[in-house]
């Protein structure tokens, strides 16, 4: 049986860690995955963790990572989604995620760690497992990389790709 703790923490954070679930991995069905298999790792050493929302998020990049070398097999449909409305604000922020999701694994987790979920750059470093100075330059060239595969400026906030919603 979990710990009413835990269960008060998921119960708290279980919005904010999904969403960053999701900028990890660009999908909500495996942003759900992701997050619960990150939960269930967690639930044993719930009361030896000092900052239980950090170590999900690095047990979400983990898992994800090891994700990302394994090959990808995808389903080709010959039948689209109706998208009955065009707005031009999801279809910004889906070129957003799509150049995002071709950025390397580590570059992606700095970039959705650092600007998405508003960590400073000791904070990333300290979950990512890496120095500033590897925070400093996977950001820098992160964002330069995003602006040559949108072709424009990033929208202001996007040092920032986009802050809290």
């Amino acid at each position: 049986m979990p710990d009413d703790e835990f269960r008060a923490f998921v119960e708290q954070r279980y919005t904010a860690l999904l969403r960053t679930a999701y900028l990890l991995c660009g999908s909500p069905d495996r942003a759900e995955d992701l997050l619960q298999a990150a939960l269930l790792a967690a639930l044993p050493r719930w009361r030896r963790m000092d900052h239980p929302e950090a170590y999900i998020r690095r047990i979400m990049v983990n898992q994800l990572a090891n994700i990302w070398r394994r090959p990808i097999r995808e389903i080709l449909t010959a039948v689209l989604p109706d998208r009955p409305v065009r707005d031009t604000a999801i279809e910004e922020r889906d070129a957003m995620w799509l150049a995002l999701g071709r950025l390397p694994a580590r570059t992606r987790a700095v970039l959705v760690l650092r600007y998405w979920e508003d960590l400073s750059e000791a904070e990333t470093a300290q979950v990512l497992e890496m120095s500033l100075g590897t925070v400093k330059s996977h950001a820098s060239r992160g964002l330069a990389r995003l602006r040559d595969l949108l072709g424009e400026p990033l929208p202001l906030g996007v040092g920032g790709i986009g802050g809290r919603r």
